[in-house]
């Protein structure tokens, strides 16, 4: 199984190369290509096709190998665990609607002065950011919260 996932990223890792090697071709120069440039991406695909469906059909035993005969434990929550728990998401719910309410005039503003002056644009993204930074300080806030819990 190992050596279908190496073939897979030597695989990827070949197109990949390929790609970074034509965008690193100065600016209006055509195309150039060996002629065996092409047989060889084509062929790497064909690899890389052929290992996802070798993985499939090798790997799919391994995943119907068992069945988990373990037990679950049930935890009992109690209601005072349950409020707390919706009071630790509170703060991630009301962030993100403020987020959202903030985000949604700022973008329309951008757009509009990146349009006259684009030269605006890091600003503008400055703003987006500060105003995505709500959402996100709520985030933590809920998880520190249920860190305490």
């Amino acid at each position: 199984m190992y050596w279908l996932v190496a073939l897979m990223s030597f695989a990827i890792l070949g197109l990949v190369v390929t790609g970074v090697a034509l965008e690193m071709r100065p600016a209006g120069a055509p195309l150039r290509l060996p002629r065996w440039a092409k047989p060889a991406m084509g062929t790497q695909l064909l690899v890389f096709i052929g290992a996802q469906l070798g993985l499939l059909v090798l790997g799919i035993d391994q995943v119907f190998a068992q069945e988990s005969v373990e037990t679950i434990e049930v935890l009992e929550v109690s209601t005072g665990m349950g409020l707390a728990i919706i009071g630790a998401g509170i703060p991630t719910a009301l962030s993100t609607i403020g987020a959202g309410i903030a985000v949604g005039p700022i973008g329309a503003a951008s757009l509009a002065a990146i349009t006259e002056k684009p030269e605006n644009l890091g600003r503008t993204l400055i703003y987006l950011g500060l105003a995505e930074g709500i959402a996100i300080y709520g985030l933590v806030v809920s998880i520190l919260l249920l860190n305490r819990i």
